[in-house]
């Protein structure tokens, strides 16, 4: 019996001392194979049976569809007193590309006799292939590292041997819809938009065809009912001023002009001076995660434990008096021996501790930007996979759809029923709301 996931023994594979040598010579991609089981295998009888019911299922809804749409319309008749909407057979049969794998389909035909009129089934579309569970599927499976050339036998080993529609051609026509999916995205009216909290991030890439690495400008936002969503992507140079005063007013021109309470970012951002002239007044928070490596490096791997602990009683303290003793002590025990580690954590301190002016319920949210790094890490495994996309184009797009598909399962903030008294300006302090100011 092969593999319980379907893995073919790669080509390459040779036997040293009684143990398969699992180093393979040219191919990125182990063979999905897994169709090929032998008979009587119990999960070809459960592939069988989950597709002969969702066949089943299928079928009786599109019958009832159509069973529906003519007794709506059974009294309306010709002169002669005929029907004007009848039955009228069946279409040939077809397959449709499902999560279970490929179910043939009979769909039934309507004749519609009626000026204008025409029936259309909304379960099963006149040129639908794939359910979309499946186009979803198809950028998350290149997202993650297949290649459009291995799609064929990555596609083949979860949805069987007949998984038709979806070569590579048809995969890099995909790709082509998702660079007009961006364009559209970035046009988008942002006039009904409020953000209460805003995550900015640079994320760089290698790119074959171009000689400097691109850096993607992202940028993620909090909404009024506590939920995430990206708000912008642009493919930037470096993470300069320029580069994101053009996301910052580009924005503008689609119409948003309320400004969040609070950006959250990494401190060597060109992102704070173009938002300080994009949009003014806007409350700073340093990422801790970034400050906290960057202060690391700048110290031996002996004293990096007592250091770190020192950093996380900083920002993990229940109010900003105790966190600021923290902060002076780590100045004080490392500033003679390591002063290169001390300006880096002094030189962003007012920036430090903003999250305290913010519900506590919020602080997980606003210490750092791993909202932003967690979604990126598979993008940044699939550049590695393929040493780099082809193309700066190609690059933004696939972070794109990456992004897209990620922002489904980002979850909506912890103590989201304040966001509504951040964004009208009522004070927190040390994470309570201020009774006299509210």
């Amino acid at each position: 019996m092969s593999v319980s996931f379907g893995l073919r023994e790669p080509k390459h594979a040779s036997w040293q001392g009684g143990r398969e040598d699992t180093l393979m010579k040219k191919d990125n991609l182990i063979a999905l194979h897994g169709r090929d089981e032998p008979e009587g295998d119990p999960r070809s009888v459960l592939d069988e049976l989950a597709r002969e019911g969702a066949r089943v299922m299928l079928q009786a809804a599109l019958e009832a569809e159509v069973a529906e749409y003519l007794e709506q319309h059974q009294m309306q008749l010709d002169d002669d007193g005929h029907r004007l909407v009848v039955r009228n057979g069946h279409l040939p049969e077809r397959d449709l590309v499902t999560g279970v794998g490929p179910v043939r389909l009979k769909q039934p035909r309507v004749r519609d006799k009626r000026d204008g009129e025409k029936f259309t089934s909304k379960i099963l579309p006149p040129f639908l292939r794939r359910a979309p569970s499946v186009d979803a599927l198809i950028p998350v499976l290149y997202l993650k590292g297949v290649s459009t050339g291995d799609f064929s036998e990555a596609l083949e080993a979860i949805l069987g041997p007949n998984a038709a529609g979806l070569s590579p051609t048809n995969v890099v026509r995909l790709k082509e819809g998702w660079k007009k999916d961006y364009e559209a995205w970035s046009k988008r009216d942002l006039s009904s938009k409020k953000y209460a909290y805003w995550w900015a991030d640079g994320i760089y890439f290698n790119v074959r065809l171009d000689k400097d690495r691109p850096c993607m400008l992202v940028l993620m936002g909090a909404l009024e009912d506590g939920k995430k969503e990206l708000v912008a992507i642009l493919d930037g140079h470096r993470e300069s001023k320029a580069s994101w005063l053009t996301l910052l007013r580009g924005l503008k021109r689609q119409g948003l002009s309320v400004a969040p309470k609070l950006a959250v970012g990494d401190g060597a951002l060109g992102f704070w001076a173009a938002l300080e002239e994009a949009f003014p007044g806007v409350a700073e928070q340093r990422c801790w995660v970034h400050k906290t490596a960057n202060i690391l490096d700048k110290m031996p791997k002996s004293v990096q434990p007592d250091a770190k602990k020192l950093i996380h009683e900083m920002y993990l303290s229940e109010t900003r008096a105790d966190a600021r003793k923290a902060f002076v002590e780590f100045k004080t025990r490392y500033k003679a021996k390591h002063p290169k580690a001390v300006e880096c954590l002094t030189k962003d301190e007012d920036m430090l501790f903003t999250f305290y002016d913010f519900p506590a319920e919020h602080w997980l949210h606003l210490r750092t930007t791993n909202p932003i790094e967690s979604t990126f890490a598979t993008v940044r495994h699939r550049t590695r996979q393929t040493k780099g996309c082809g193309s700066r184009l190609a690059t933004l797009t696939m972070v794109f759809k990456l992004a897209m598909e990620a922002e489904r399962r980002w979850r909506r903030l912890n103590g989201h029923q304040l966001i509504a008294k951040v964004i009208e300006g009522v004070s927190f302090v040390d994470g309570v709301l201020n009774e006299a100011a509210a």
